[in-house]
């Protein structure tokens, strides 16, 4: 409750701020307590809706089956193994299922630490000795302990909310300067402004989704480091070395990725969900 707490304080405060800034640069104030309602409307419900679902998402969209009756050893000890984890970061179990796909890595998800599910590929599970898999199992479950999906929401919200908020008090003032310099006085015009909307959200769209990546990766360190603890570091490890040997990351859909313990590359490093292996690995090895 704290760390909520603390993210929608934040919030307001950015958009109070906001809004100060706003009112000095002379932008009229009489609409802006609508445009921050709306903007944290928005912000925050499409995050908390993706958070509600996240679960029923991640099933439908990985083809997940979720283990109810072990079929064989390999399950049942699958099963065991998150139940033990479970238990020892003080969560309820969470739901344990398998998707098929050649590409080694699993995730975690669900709306709160006792409503969540730890997913694996059929590429990890018959891909990695039981201690990397067991290393693999530790992270998930320390996602799910440390509360990293709400927290991940919050964060996102809090940014969707800026973005919004941001996109549109600029467009206006960009609205106001071309209306005060045109002799009839009329600005931009409805299609030129929601023109300059779009772009601004595209272009704070993208500072925003740095701000999400640095965090994200913030929680894959943290995530390691509580993996060490109830696995132990050696596996952690050895499963992060294992990963590094594996087929390409890239099976996962956009929207998964990021959930993947193994995420996907990108052009710059600012954009990365995770930090590269090498440097996870590193950081094991120093603490």
């Amino acid at each position: 409750m704290l760390r909520i707490g603390l993210l929608i304080a934040t919030n307001l405060a950015i958009l109070l701020v906001a809004s100060i800034v706003m009112s000095l640069l002379g932008v009229s104030t009489s609409s802006m307590s609508g445009l921050l309602i709306f903007a944290a409307m928005f912000g925050f419900g499409g995050a908390f809706i993706s958070l509600a679902i996240s679960k029923w998402m991640a099933k439908k969209t990985m083809g997940c089956e979720v283990i109810t009756n072990p079929r064989d050893n390999t399950e049942r000890w699958l099963v065991d193994t998150v139940a033990r984890q479970a238990q020892q970061a003080g969560i309820k179990m969470p739901e344990v299922a398998i998707y098929q796909s050649e590409e080694m890595n699993a995730f975690a998800t669900g709306p709160s630490k006792d409503n969540a599910l730890v997913a694996v590929s059929s590429g990890l599970l018959y891909g990695m000795t039981q201690d990397e898999i067991e290393g693999v199992l530790a992270h998930e479950v320390s996602h799910v302990a440390n509360g990293d999906m709400v927290t991940l929401t919050l964060i996102q919200g809090v940014v969707n909310t800026f973005v919004i908020f941001a996109a549109r008090v600029v467009a206006g003032i960009v609205n106001n300067f071309v209306a005060s310099n045109d002799e009839e006085g009329e600005g931009l015009g409805m299609f030129a402004y929601m023109a300059v909307v779009f772009v601004l959200d595209m272009l704070f769209g993208i500072l925003a989704s740095m701000v999400v990546a640095y965090f994200s990766r913030i929680r894959e360190f943290k995530a390691d480091e509580g993996a060490a603890k109830l696995a132990g570091k050696d596996k952690m490890i050895a499963a992060l070395e294992r990963l590094k040997t594996g087929p390409e990351t890239g099976a996962m859909p956009a929207q998964m990725s990021a959930l993947g313990i193994n995420g996907k590359r990108s052009m710059t490093d600012f954009l990365m969900s995770h930090p590269p292996l090498e440097k996870r690995i590193s950081a094991l090895r120093n603490s």
